[in-house]
């Protein structure tokens, strides 16, 4: 094995020109925490913000990626043998240490979560993040196999949302998505939504109860702080909303829960840091025999080399995707 990797480096806080490739030492192992062979890496838009430096922990120079998929090249584990298949997703990687767009990333081995797969490098690595997020989200929701109800996805074509309406569609439960863009539907649709809603200046609620007269009985809210408080309102009283994204900001100015929350109706939260390492090892695997199977339907829409990480970080802030980006270095 070589003494250097290659890594995508965000040197400073700023714009995508901030992410440079260097060639660094590969990190010595140590107790503890084994060495990882990146084979992909799924970029998420929290590594957008940590890179335009709003992750006031986190200090430059830092290797960035919240998530890889790759082979354990030297382990301290012996649960976890080298050559072993794993996924790693949060615990601070890419924040508190480097994380995964490089050729080889240092990893507690706590984080770590054996796979079983077939699947393409480009492939799994789209899915560690993107659906163990959408599958926690749709858990606290009580989305269910075979359950009934109606699902409303605002942020329909994030990475999150089309998993989880691939998922959704897997239950055989009703659901609607929105976009901004008409160009977007036939990815929607493709991703199993019942009812894609594009979004045309109109009223969205308008949209949804001339589908759903009585509204939603789940709202997944991937948009964030300004959609949360109309997301409340375009349940049905009594229904749920959660907010597990923040593609527009994580806080929501002068809430008031007595006055926006109607009565009844429940607000909660995912975060995909409650499903990292054992506690995601065996969704993960089933998410992954799900899509060998072709029950879920994982949307990837660009693949990139780290070379591109540049191009790839301007992709994503232009919010041109529909679906999963992947680098692979």
């Amino acid at each position: 094995m070589s003494t250097t990797m290659r890594a995508a480096v965000c040197v400073r806080a700023g714009g995508p020109d901030v992410l440079e490739i260097r060639e660094l030492p590969v990190p010595a192992v140590r107790e503890g925490w084994s060495l990882v062979q990146v084979k992909g890496a799924g970029l998420n838009r929290s590594e957008l913000r940590t890179r335009q430096g709003h992750s006031p922990n986190v200090t430059f120079p830092r290797v960035l990626g919240i998530e890889c998929v790759g082979i354990v090249a030297a382990s301290t584990d012996p649960k976890l043998p080298d050559g072993t298949k794993v996924a790693a997703v949060m615990g601070e990687m890419g924040r508190e240490f480097d994380g995964g767009y490089a050729e080889y990333a240092l990893l507690p081995n706590s984080l770590l979560m054996p796979v079983t797969t077939t699947l393409p490098w480009d492939v799994l690595a789209a899915l560690p993040e993107t659906y163990l997020t959408a599958q926690g989200a749709l858990n606290t929701l009580g989305v269910v196999p075979r359950g009934r109800g109606r699902l409303l996805i605002r942020g329909g074509t994030s990475s999150v949302g089309m998993a989880a309406a691939s998922i959704a569609s897997g239950h055989g439960v009703e659901t609607a998505a929105t976009t901004r863009r008409q160009g977007k539907i036939d990815a929607l649709t493709a991703a199993g939504v019942d009812h894609v809603l594009v979004g045309d200046g109109g009223s969205l609620a308008a949209s949804v109860h001339a589908v759903w007269p009585e509204g939603p009985d789940y709202v997944l809210d991937l948009v964030g702080a300004s959609t949360a408080v109309n997301s409340l309102h375009l349940v049905r009283r009594g229904g749920t909303v959660c907010m597990a994204g923040s593609l527009s900001g994580w806080v929501i100015p002068d809430f008031e829960p007595i006055a926006m929350i109607p009565s009844g109706t429940k607000l909660t939260a995912f975060h995909s840091d409650d499903l990292k390492g054992s506690a995601g090892t065996t969704v993960l695997q089933r998410v992954v025999h799900e899509v060998e199977a072709g029950v879920y339907r994982p949307n990837v829409d660009r693949v990139f080399g780290l070379d591109d990480i540049v191009a790839a970080h301007r992709y994503m802030e232009n919010n041109e995707a529909t679906g999963k980006l992947v680098v692979v270095p």
